[in-house]
């Protein structure tokens, strides 16, 4: 290719770019031109560069933009995406370390896009959540709308799964060009329903064929965007979609340390409660998402108020829930903890099946003494 026909490409490239209204990926392709003509035309290559250091900076809020309406489909008229302005959270996410700061890295580099650019860079496009039910990975795409000031629009499975072949997939496109179009954080949950494996012989060709336009409006996703995928089923993934995403995130089941945060927010600030039943629920609730948690103490705090009782008579249920399942070990673990309340040893040998001889052992083992009121 001489060199006439290789500045028309890069033209016809700059046009295409300008006509598809990707304001962010004009940016990225003229940055590349400007390091490509460095050498050979350096006059051009500093009036690009110029024009990158001299561009505005991008307005992020929709709702202070006009946009074309949210897409629907033709046949039910329901809208294919929920919108959703993220001021604030129902509490703050319960993260490890690691994937704390995974999450602070996505947010830097959407909020110094500029920055990215300048070095010839472009911040990361797409990311793909994976974990069990109810960890936090909506949370997580809720969390980062917040952060980054931008809505969070969220691809409505049950409008888009048309039962029309071919709609389906017309539906998918007409959210994702949308999408866009506009400056947001874009979820797709339970993606793993739409981009199964294409060797699944129990699969219809309409669900391969959606796998194929979901890859291709995926690459296309323009480089000022936050494409984020969510699966509860990361094995069902077709491996060309796995491919199509540069940051892969797990969000694993919380571990001792988190299940003790995830209680002492989901009780409250009006909920003193004690070190001994922090222990204890840390030790009884291991395998339960922060779903799962949150659903039980909402339970037993509701519970509380319409029967006029204690918390601290109440909680032993949730142990008895689960006591059952435990080896040995963990029970007698629990017992000792159990007893630290303030529970007497005989309900604890009720609740547990730890003797009571072993319930004294343990506390003396440990330097405590079996109080007589339960502390919450």
């Amino acid at each position: 290719m001489d060199e006439s026909q290789e500045k028309s490409k890069d033209l016809v490239q700059l046009a295409r770019l300008a006509m598809a209204g990707r304001p962010q990926d004009i940016q990225t392709y003229i940055l590349r031109l400007s390091r490509k003509y460095q050498q050979k035309v350096p006059e051009l290559a500093a009036q690009l560069g110029q024009l990158i250091q001299d561009s505005p900076t991008r307005q992020s809020p929709l709702r202070n933009e006009t946009v074309a309406a949210i897409p629907v489909d033709t046949d039910t008229r329901l809208q294919l995406l929920r919108h959703e302005v993220v001021s604030e959270l129902e509490h703050e996410p319960i993260w490890s370390v690691d994937l704390q700061r995974l999450m602070d890295q996505l947010v830097a580099e959407h909020s110094r896009i500029d920055e990215l650019l300048r070095a010839g860079l472009s911040p990361t496009r797409t990311a793909l959540f994976v974990g069990p039910p109810g960890v936090g990975k909506t949370l997580g795409a809720r969390w980062l709308a917040r952060k980054l000031d931008r809505p969070l629009l969220t691809l409505d499975l049950s409008a888009v799964m048309s039962s029309f072949l071919g709609r389906t997939g017309a539906n998918v496109r007409h959210v994702m060009d949308y999408a866009k179009g506009v400056p947001c954080v874009m979820l797709l949950d339970e993606i793993d329903a739409m981009a199964k494996r294409r060797d699944d012989t129990q699969e219809v060709g309409e669900l391969k064929r959606l796998v194929t336009v979901l890859l291709q409006e995926i690459d296309d996703w323009p480089s000022g965007g936050l494409l984020i995928a969510a699966t509860n089923h990361s094995e069902l993934l077709d491996t060309a979609v796995w491919r199509r995403f540069e940051m892969q995130i797990t969000f694993p089941m919380p571990n001792s340390a988190a299940i003790r945060q995830a209680v002492t927010e989901f009780m409250g600030n009006d909920v003193d409660l004690s070190e001994a039943w922090l222990d204890v629920l840390a030790e009884s609730l291991p395998g339960k998402s922060f779903n799962d948690i949150e659903r039980e103490l909402m339970l037993v705090r509701r519970q509380a108020v319409v029967e006029g009782r204690r918390l601290d008579e109440l909680l032993p249920g949730v142990v008895r829930q689960y006591i059952e399942h435990m080896n040995k070990a963990t029970r007698r673990s629990i017992a000792a903890k159990l007893a630290a309340t303030g529970l007497p040893q005989r309900q604890v040998n009720e609740l547990t099946g730890v003797s009571r001889d072993t319930i004294r052992k343990s506390l003396h083992a440990n330097g405590e003494d079996c109080p007589s009121v339960a502390g919450v």
